[in-house]
């Protein structure tokens, strides 16, 4: 039977998982589950907990008994860092078999139900990488100080010509990987911690060839729970590419472009 591209399938396994880290997130946890959840198409989630002293972890265990076989929880020591811990998300996610691998974050900055938007523009558009973009369109960014937002759209700007990524939002953490792309990357070899590892991994994806799509997205600051974000890691984000760029200079790259 065929189906319209535009309409959701519903399926008894999901072939996508988002990732979702959190630290100190009680007031959005079970939340931010539940509306995932409550999506049209099966996306299974994945929780990375940073040894949360609030009590995400026990909200998000009673979450697992309520949604059985669909929520998954990586318990780690401490604060190890953005890029690690999407890392060890990537890995389980490979391990589980989805097609699908999404970031997101938990405090509904990221609106869940755009994760339909994401999955279905790497199917109607063979995309490999889909990122939720707030520049792609202008600046749909809401309840943000405007020198946060100025910050974060000339860093995104400074890195797209530094870099050369296609990319409008090159900080984006909202983002759709196929499997393949990741399956492709030497996952070690990600250096970057902080915010910075979301330019790395879409400079990666982008010197290895795979195609890259940005879909508009409305990010709205938290209502809820603390922001942590600071200068430091705008600061890594900013410097860091000059080395990123230095050293893909004597970098060969596969190319999988018409893989």
């Amino acid at each position: 039977m065929n189906n319209d591209s535009n309409t959701p399938v519903i399926r008894d396994k999901a072939d996508a998982c988002v990732i979702i880290p959190m630290y100190n997130e009680c007031e959005n946890a079970a939340a931010i589950i539940d509306a995932v959840m409550a999506l049209p198409v099966l996306f299974d989630v994945l929780v990375i907990d940073d040894n949360s002293p609030d009590g995400t972890a026990a909200i998000v265990k009673d979450k697992m008994k309520q949604y059985a076989g669909r929520i998954d929880i990586i318990e780690r020591a401490g604060k190890l860092g953005l890029g690690t811990a999407y890392i060890e998300g990537f890995r389980h996610c490979l391990a589980k078999g989805y097609e699908f691998i999404c970031e997101m974050d938990a405090d509904f900055s990221h609106n869940p139900s755009d994760l339909l938007r994401l999955r279905q523009t790497a199917i109607d558009e063979s995309a490999d990488v889909v990122v939720g973009s707030r520049y792609v369109t202008g600046v749909n960014v809401v309840n943000w100080p405007m020198g946060r937002i100025l910050m974060s759209y000339y860093a995104s700007k400074y890195v797209r010509i530094v870099t050369g990524i296609p990319v409008h939002d090159t900080t984006a953490g909202f983002v759709c990987y196929r499997r393949k792309v990741l399956q492709a990357m030497d996952l070690d070899k990600i250096r970057f911690k902080g915010y910075a590892f979301q330019i790395e991994m879409k400079f990666t994806a982008y010197k290895y060839g795979f195609k890259i799509v940005e879909v508009p997205i409305i990010f709205v600051n938290r209502v809820l729970g603390t922001s942590k974000m600071n200068s430091g890691i705008f600061g890594e984000a900013v410097f860091g590419v000059i080395r990123l760029k230095w050293s893909s200079l004597f970098h060969k790259y596969p190319d999988y472009s018409h893989k």
